[in-house]
C-alpha cells in the first residue's frame, strides 16, 4: 500500500478526472504511474539505443540500408 499526499489544486484535479471518468482516485492514479513508468523506461530504451548507434543517419540512407529505395 502507498499514502501520498497531494496539494489541494492537484487533489482537486485528480477529483474532476474521476467524476468525469466515473472511476476511483486509486484507479487514476495507477493508470498514471504505469504510463510514467512506461516513458521512462522508453525513454532509457531510446538513450541506450543512441549511445550504441553512435547517433542518427540521414532518412535516405535509412531508407536504402531498409531496403526501401532502389
Amino acid at each position: 500500500m502507498l499514502a501520498i499526499r497531494l496539494e489541494k489544486e492537484l487533489e482537486q484535479e485528480l477529483d474532476l478526472l474521476v467524476k468525469a471518468r466515473g472511476s476511483n482516485r486509486s484507479s487514476v492514479v495507477r493508470e498514471a504511474l504505469v504510463r510514467y513508468l512506461e516513458d521512462n523506461e522508453d525513454l532509457e530504451l531510446a538513450k541506450q539505443a543512441l549511445a550504441e548507434t553512435g547517433g542518427s543517419k540521414p532518412l535516405s540512407e535509412l531508407r536504402k540500408a531498409l531496403g526501401l529505395d532502389d
